[in-house]
């Protein structure tokens, strides 16, 4: 099977009609609750200038303020649910959070995906909850090996190692040691120890790694 290529791009896009409306009318709340507020902001500057000429009471005016304090907290709330809603659509696309390659497509076009992550079928059957897409980041291979106690005082950050694969004899595949565990496992007297080896080229990694000089 031939791999798709991801470079941080849009892999998917899932339809959301039910969302899109809910974005739609909390956009309308936002504009009607922009609509009252500035209506009370008019009123309220009216009774504020009335009041200095006796013209109104101040318990009118006070409540004109309150109305118009009222209306600005409704715009609020009206914008964070827009701003809410707009995050959930945002999730439509899919898009790879970095380079790599698409190893699996775990759903096909036209199914369900529920709020909960759960997909169904055409045939209704439903599966628990899965990835839509797998993506491998192939451009560094992180190999981790387990170094016998022997050797470990050896194992030090920066050390250069060999990575030998069965098929392909005769060649060797240079990494670096970035990281260990620091401390030998009891258990298997073995010091876990993290290779990076450059895979730009894309081709296998898989074999036995041998201890090579500094």
């Amino acid at each position: 099977m031939e791999h798709l290529y991801a470079r941080a791009s849009l892999l998917a896009v899932i339809e959301t009609p039910e969302l899109d409306q809910q974005l739609a009318s909390a956009k309308a709340d936002l504009a009607t609750a922009k609509s009252n507020a500035s209506i009370a902001k008019i009123t309220a500057d009216r009774y504020n200038d009335l009041i200095g000429r006796n013209a109104v009471s101040q318990q009118d005016t006070d409540n004109a303020v309150q109305a118009l304090e009222a209306r600005n907290t409704e715009i609020a709330s009206a914008q964070a649910n827009v701003q809410r809603l707009e995050e959930l659509v945002s999730f439509e696309r899919i898009v790879a959070p970095f380079d790599g390659i698409v190893t699996a497509r775990n759903l096909d076009i036209g199914q369900l995906i529920t709020a909960t992550g759960s997909t169904s079928t055409s045939g209704g059957a439903i599966s628990g909850n899965k990835e839509i897409f797998d993506i491998s980041a192939i451009r560094t291979l992180r190999v981790f090996i387990n170094v016998p106690q022997i050797y470990s005082p050896d194992a030090k950050n920066g050390m250069i190692a060999k990575l030998v694969l069965p098929q392909y004899p005769g060649r060797t595949f240079q990494g670096k040691l970035v990281r260990s565990s620091d401390s030998v496992d009891p258990a298997t007297r073995t010091l876990l120890a993290e290779v990076d080896v450059d895979n730009r080229s894309g081709e296998p990694a898989s074999g036995q790694l041998h201890r090579s000089s500094p």
